[in-house]
C-alpha cells in the first residue's frame, strides 16, 4: 500500500492487481535465483566520472526509430539473470539496494527480500513492500531505458551478451511504484516523465548515461525533451560507477634520524698543576775555535747534541742530515 509522503503532490495507491509490464514477462518474484548469465557489465564503458548530463547528451546520435520488428523480451537474455554472479537474481539485488528496513527469507544468505520500505522516486510516495503473489507488484523494477525503446534505438546491433547486460545493469534499473512503471511502458523522455517533477533531472541524466554506455541513440523529440528538463539543472552529472582519478601522492621528505643525546656529566675537578720541572743547566758556550774529534768528544764536553752553527759542529756529526749531530 502506498502512503502519502510530505514532499509529494501525487499519491497513487499501489494496487495488488498490478501485473508485470511487457518489459518483464517472468513472474515478479521467483523462488529460485536464475542461473548466472554470460554478460560482463565491466566491458561496457560508462561516461567519465562527474560528466555533465548536457555534455553527454550532446554526444548521443540523433536518429529516427528503427522498426520494432523482431523485438521480444528474450532478445535481452534471461530475465533477472545473475550477471554479477553473487548468487542473487537482479530483481532481488535492486530491491536490496533501493529498499530500507528490509527482511530476507531465511536460508537465502540475505538474498531474497521479503519486506521493505521504498521511498519511490517516481511519485515521492512511501510504499511498504511485502513479497507475495498479490502484493509484490506494488514495487516493480523499472528499466529506466525501456528494452523495447532500446531495441528501436541501437540495441538490435548489440550482441546477445551486451543486451543481457543492458537488461540487468544496475545503472538502468530502479525499484519504483508499480502502477507508474506500467503507465510508462516503453515510453522515452518525449512521451513519459515521472510525476514527481523533483526527480526528472536525475531520471533524464540516468537515461542519458545508459544510452551513452550502450551506444544507443535518441530521436529528435527525445533529445529536445531531455534538454528541456536539463534547462533547470544544467550542472547535474550523469550517474556512473566510475570514480574520480586518485590524487597524486604527496611525497614527504624522509625524516632525519636524530641521534640520542648522552647526558652531560659534570666535568671532574681539575688536577693540581704539576710542580715546574727544575731548569736544566745551560752549558756555557764553547769557544769559537773548539774542535771535536768525534761525537764522544762532543758528549764528553757536554755539547751534545750539537747543531749546525754551534762551535765545533762538523757535518760528519749529522749523519741523518737533520741539522743536529751526536743525538
Amino acid at each position: 500500500m502506498a502512503t502519502q509522503s510530505p514532499a509529494g503532490s501525487f499519491s497513487p495507491t499501489a494496487t495488488p492487481s498490478a501485473t508485470p509490464t511487457s518489459e518483464d514477462e517472468t513472474p515478479l518474484d521467483g523462488d529460485v535465483a536464475p542461473d548466472a548469465g554470460g554478460a560482463e557489465l565491466a566491458s561496457n564503458k560508462q561516461p567519465p566520472f562527474a560528466a555533465k548530463a548536457l555534455t553527454v547528451l550532446a554526444t548521443l546520435p540523433i536518429k529516427g526509430r528503427a522498426p520494432k520488428t523482431g523485438y521480444t523480451r528474450a532478445m535481452f537474455g534471461q530475465a533477472w539473470a545473475d550477471v554479477d554472479k553473487n548468487g542473487c537474481d537482479t530483481r532481488n539485488d535492486i530491491l536490496d539496494r533501493d529498499l530500507s528496513a528490509k527482511t530476507f527469507k531465511p536460508g537465502t544468505r540475505d538474498c531474497m527480500v521479503l519486506t521493505g520500505i521504498l521511498a519511490d522516486p517516481y511519485t515521492a510516495v512511501t510504499i511498504d513492500f511485502v513479497r507475495g503473489t498479490t502484493t509484490s507488484s506494488a514495487v516493480q523494477i523499472d528499466h529506466v531505458v525501456a528494452l523495447n525503446d532500446a531495441w528501436q534505438k541501437g540495441a538490435q546491433q548489440l550482441s546477445k551478451d551486451q543486451r543481457t547486460a543492458l537488461a540487468n545493469d544496475p545503472l538502468n534499473l530502479l525499484a519504483v511504484d508499480g502502477p507508474s512503471n506500467q503507465q510508462k511502458g516503453a515510453g522515452d523522455a518525449a512521451t513519459w516523465l515521472p510525476p514527481n517533477k523533483g526527480y526528472r533531472c536525475e531520471y533524464v541524466a540516468r537515461q542519458i548515461s545508459v544510452k551513452a554506455t550502450y551506444k544507443l541513440w535518441v530521436t529528435q523529440a527525445e533529445h529536445d525533451a531531455m534538454a528541456k528538463v536539463l534547462d533547470s539543472c544544467a550542472q547535474i552529472e550523469v550517474p556512473t560507477n566510475q570514480t574520480a582519478a586518485p590524487a597524486a601522492p604527496v611525497i614527504l621528505p624522509a625524516p632525519v634520524p636524530v641521534a640520542p643525546v648522552a647526558p652531560v656529566e659534570a666535568a671532574p675537578a681539575p688536577a693540581p698543576a704539576p710542580a715546574p720541572a727544575p731548569l736544566a743547566e745551560v752549558p756555557a758556550p764553547a769557544p769559537a775555535n773548539v774542535y771535536y774529534q768525534n761525537c764522544t768528544a762532543v758528549r764528553a764536553a757536554g755539547a751534545a747534541p750539537i747543531r749546525v752553527g754551534d762551535p765545533g759542529f762538523q757535518s760528519k756529526f749529522d749523519r741523518d742530515g737533520d741539522g743536529v749531530g751526536c743525538e
